[in-house]
């Protein structure tokens, strides 16, 4: 067992995991054949998938250069996933090399490979944690050595929210992880949706995973922001929040809305 409790016998490789789907349909390493299978048919039943989760990369890249030109010199990313080149850090520290950045996820697997990324620094740490306990988060000693709560914050809730059921009341997590930050800081968010598609199939394929997928509304998506200013162009689908490029074909079909918000009080 290691310090932070976890055993390698409770990863989980029967079933198929959200963040190492996400992986493989990346182009990543870090899965099972179950996770492969899963993504195989994850792309029949919606194809423009891939597209859609390159995209949504895409927003957290430019959403991080964002918010850290705004200022923002701590990041915490709850729900960071597999890591991907170029990380969240990576990003980051190219705008502004003092940028100090925690992850949170609750995949024994992801905290395994970004121990290996960190920085000797002190400027970066990863935490095993779970999201449905935001005031865990928001007190774990190793959150707490690199994120400074009086001082703004950028929150990334990037493609995670959506594998919360209602039951969970995610409204109310975002709430608690808002109150705990400052004036001045910023929420990241996208969020998986079905307006534009009928994505029953998917979620079917993940209903047999480790996390159910539970696609919101447009509107459903906006409640997610209470207490938060959204910044321009507001609520948008991924590859037209800001976009740096012209958005790939069938862009109209990615069933992400993303957006950046500010705390203004």
């Amino acid at each position: 067992m290691r310090q932070d409790g976890f055993r390698a016998e409770n990863i989980d490789t029967s079933r198929p995991h959200p963040a190492r789907i996400y992986d493989y349909l990346l182009g990543g390493k870090d899965n099972y054949e179950v996770d492969q299978k899963a993504a195989a048919e994850l792309a029949a039943a919606a194809p423009e998938v891939r597209i859609g989760l390159q995209a949504n990369r895409a927003f957290l890249q430019r959403a991080v250069r964002c918010v850290v030109g705004s200022g923002i010199r701590q990041i915490l990313d709850i729900g960071t996933g597999l890591p991907t080149a170029p990380n969240v850090h990576e990003t980051a520290q190219q705008v502004a090399p003092d940028v100090r950045v925690a992850y949170v996820d609750n995949d024994p697997i992801v905290k395994t490979h970004a121990d290996a990324l960190l920085s000797s620094s002190g400027a970066t740490s990863i935490v095993l944690g779970d999201l449905r306990n935001p005031q865990a988060i928001v007190e774990h000693p190793d959150v707490r050595r690199v994120i400074d709560f009086d001082q703004p914050v950028a929150l990334l809730l990037v493609a995670v929210l959506h594998f919360l059921t209602d039951a969970e009341k995610p409204e109310q997590i975002v709430a608690t992880l808002r109150d705990a930050l400052p004036a001045g800081s910023f929420l990241v968010l996208s969020h998986a949706t079905g307006d534009f598609a009928d994505r029953s199939a998917a979620q079917a394929i993940y209903n047999k995973a480790t996390a159910t997928l539970n696609l919101r509304s447009r509107a459903e998506v906006e409640h997610l922001f209470d207490g938060f200013e959204l910044i321009e162009p507001g609520l948008a689908q991924v590859p037209f929040w800001r976009p740096e490029a012209p958005p790939p074909e069938r862009s109209g079909e990615i069933g992400f809305f993303g957006g950046v918000a500010r705390k203004t009080g």
